[in-house]
């Protein structure tokens, strides 16, 4: 070890001080791409190539607004009132608007409530607690459905819009064993914790997770689609408002219509230029024969849970033809679409004081402000006095019912238009989730799902 005297300790002391006052005299300026924080200004040009937060150069799958729809800045009033400042007039005329164009549609779906037995050890887990049960009822359902429509197979792309943790991609995968070229594509806009998706190693089946709004996903530029010309079903769980929207323009008029303006190669004809005899019939006797698609398409089918429907947007809207030509537009879509939270928002009341509340809280609860849980809702609506003597607590919640369905119309409106066999079914109970409606889809040449005694 070695001693210094005491000259020397002193030296290096005053040096250590004046590197400190060197560093208090450096000036901190905000970062200019992020200013929650700050750096040195000497270093600010070594910092901006560095920060976490500069922009990144966009994916060649990214392509602005593709799928945003027209925007037609004439539609839209600069300011709507909120729906509690409207006068009882103007609420009628609503109500008897939303009445007329619902005149002839159906207002009670039939019940697809149907489960997988991949799911079957996961549900019958003792250690599940009421939330997770909730959730795997909902999964096992959907993946129900797809199995009946005979979208559970191999040879095609899996696309979850809204993926969160990737769970019914998961259970989707699970369900599918070792059936060959199976991809999952996982689009989903914020960054995820505890994701399922590193969990998957198996040879058969690809995982790629994908960090953008679907808004500027364009599906064609994605090199594992176009490379391997997989027929994709489109698949979301409580996929909210606007995004069930981005996700029907992104696969069935920005990626179908652009594969099949390429006029693609059948897929059964790949599968026999691809494949032996022998290898086909094994996947034949494996079972997986029946959910082989006959004829490739773009888009084999779509199986979404919708939610949210206050969360909709006009101008994402895929609907809006179909409200047109009921001579609705875009303030009436706004008021339905708020309109739509009384269906789901709890409609409980909990006190005598419910009234006192004021007229700003009462806006807050009719406009939608519901907070959206996979297991249920929990909020009671201490507005239902906002309309005094005009509406009672059921009328509301049967005309948010009306809205909902009105605008999921509109969506299935779309899908005819556009060459799909489209439905809306009840997957779950009302117990284990108040959005509890399946929007699925299969291209009009498809062959029509097995029918289940």
């Amino acid at each position: 070890m070695w001693l210094l005297c005491g000259k020397e300790e002193a030296l290096l002391q005053d040096g250590g001080g004046s590197r400190k006052k060197e560093e208090n005299a450096r000036k901190r300026i905000l970062c200019p791409l992020d200013p929650k924080h700050t750096v040195y200004e000497d270093q600010l040009a070594k910092h901006l190539k560095k920060c976490n937060s500069r922009e990144k150069p966009k994916p060649d799958f990214f392509i602005q607004d593709i799928n945003a729809g027209l925007k037609d800045e004439t539609e839209i009033p600069e300011q709507l009132v909120p729906i509690s400042f409207l006068s009882e007039e103007q609420m009628e005329n609503l109500i008897k608007k939303l009445r007329k164009a619902s005149e002839g549609l159906n207002s009670t779906l039939k019940d697809q409530i149907l489960s997988h037995p991949a799911l079957h050890d996961a549900l019958n887990d003792p250690k599940n607690g009421d939330s997770a049960t909730k959730h795997l009822k909902q999964q096992a359902s959907i993946l129900g459905n797809i199995e009946k429509l005979k979208l559970l197979g191999p040879r095609r792309c899996f696309v979850e819009f809204g993926a969160g943790k990737g769970k019914l991609s998961h259970w989707v995968d699970i369900a599918l064993k070792d059936a060959e070229k199976v991809h999952f594509i996982l689009v989903e806009k914020v960054t995820t914790r505890f994701k399922v998706d590193g969990k998957h190693r198996k040879k058969n089946s690809v995982f790629e997770r994908l960090q953008i709004d679907i808004q500027h996903l364009c599906l064609n530029k994605i090199p594992l689609l176009s490379k391997e010309k997989l027929p994709v079903v489109g698949i979301g769980k409580h996929l909210c408002g606007v995004a069930t929207d981005l996700a029907l323009r992104c696969l069935v008029e920005t990626y179908a219509a652009s594969c099949e303006e390429r006029n693609e190669e059948p897929l059964a004809k790949r599968v026999k230029n691809d494949k032996t005899e022998k290898e086909i019939n094994t996947l034949a006797k494996e079972g997986n024969e029946k959910n082989i698609p006959e004829k490739w398409t773009p888009v084999a089918g779509i199986v979404i849970a919708l939610c949210c429907h206050h969360r909709c947007d006009w101008r994402h809207y895929v609907g809006k033809e179909y409200f047109r030509a009921l001579g609705l537009g875009a303030v009436e879509f706004h008021y339905f679409q708020r309109m739509s939270s009384w269906a789901t928002c709890g409609m409980q009341k909990t006190s005598l004081e419910a009234s006192n509340i004021s007229t700003k809280r009462k806006d807050k609860q009719n406009d939608g402000s519901e907070e959206h849980d996979d297991g249920g809702y929990r909020i009671t609506d201490d507005s239902t006095e906002s309309l005094p003597g005009f509406l009672t607590v059921e009328e509301k919640k049967k005309i948010g019912h009306l809205c909902k369905l009105l605008i999921d119309q509109g969506r299935i409106n779309y899908l005819q238009q556009k060459g799909f066999n489209p439905d809306l079914q009840y997957y779950t109970e009302p117990l284990v989730s108040l959005e509890n409606v399946l929007l699925t889809a299969l291209p009009n040449h498809s062959s029509s799902p097995e029918t289940t005694a």
